[in-house]
């Protein structure tokens, strides 16, 4: 329950930042989602991989750091992008119009 709520906390946090960057939120929304659990679950696996079945918390841990990971990642891209009232986008322009 606790990571459906950060998760949302999340996407909102990606989508707000989408927005300042002229790009469309729900598609950002979608691959905060899609990372997180295919980085949780690929942790869980490597995890599982490196302690054995019978270890399932350090796995699921593992995953849950993998999922956090995952949206730094993609908040990190995010950020590297220009954003849309960039004054670089307005080189050369008459801004007196």
């Amino acid at each position: 329950m606790l990571e459906i709520i950060a998760l949302i906390f999340l996407t909102r946090n990606i989508g707000a930042l989408a927005i300042k960057k002229g790009l469309k939120p729900g598609t950002w929304k979608l691959y905060t989602v899609l990372l997180w659990f295919g980085a949780e679950i690929g942790g869980i696996i490597i995890g599982i991989g490196s302690f054995g079945e019978d270890a399932l918390l350090p796995a699921v841990f593992i995953g849950l750091a993998c999922a956090v990971a995952s949206y730094f990642i993609l908040r990190s891209n995010l950020s590297r992008r220009p954003d849309v009232d960039d004054d670089i986008n307005f080189i050369g322009k008459d801004m007196h119009h």
